[in-house]
């Protein structure tokens, strides 16, 4: 199994502050709409194919591989995406909170297997070296809160 962490401050010194009403906007528009977060190309189809107050299915295709994904919500705190179809299996989650000296964090966690190919097997320690990267889930989480806060000045948040 694949399980990989990162937290982050949602409000660094020298970024606009962000709210955390505005951070979870951010958080649900990118569970909405993963091409307005990524890379360009890298997500080439992202539709919400069901949806109700509390979750959402979404098909989206990234970096070539078809996913179908459950995602629930859990108000100002915490979105879940389950893997429910594509080369993975489990779960991410993005969850906001305050440490203890009160300051807003954004939080990764993911725990998750490879289908089909052998659990703790070569694939899924590149997979873990991978999300343990700074090209990782780290810089996932930087540029959610880059992209929320050019979505806010551009007055969509």
């Amino acid at each position: 199994m694949i399980y990989s962490t990162a937290t982050i401050p949602v409000n660094p010194q020298g970024e606009t502050a962000l709210t955390r009403t505005q951070a979870w906007k951010g958080l649900v528009l990118k569970a909405r709409d993963a091409r307005l977060f990524l890379p360009p190309g890298l997500c080439t189809r992202c539709e919400v194919v069901e949806e109700s107050a509390t979750h959402i299915v979404r098909e989206v295709t990234i970096a070539g591989q078809d996913l179908r994904e459950i995602i629930t919500f859990e108000p100002q705190g915490k979105v879940t995406f389950f893997q429910a179809t594509g080369p993975r299996e489990g779960a991410i989650v993005n969850e906001l909170f305050e440490n203890e000296a009160g300051a807003l964090q954004l939080r990764f966690c993911c725990y998750l297997g490879l289908r089909g190919r052998e659990p703790n097997g070569p694939e899924e320690h590149a997979e873990q070296a991978q999300f343990d990267s700074d090209e990782g889930y780290k810089a996932a989480l930087l540029s959610t809160l880059k992209r929320t806060r050019e979505l806010l000045a551009e007055e969509r948040i």
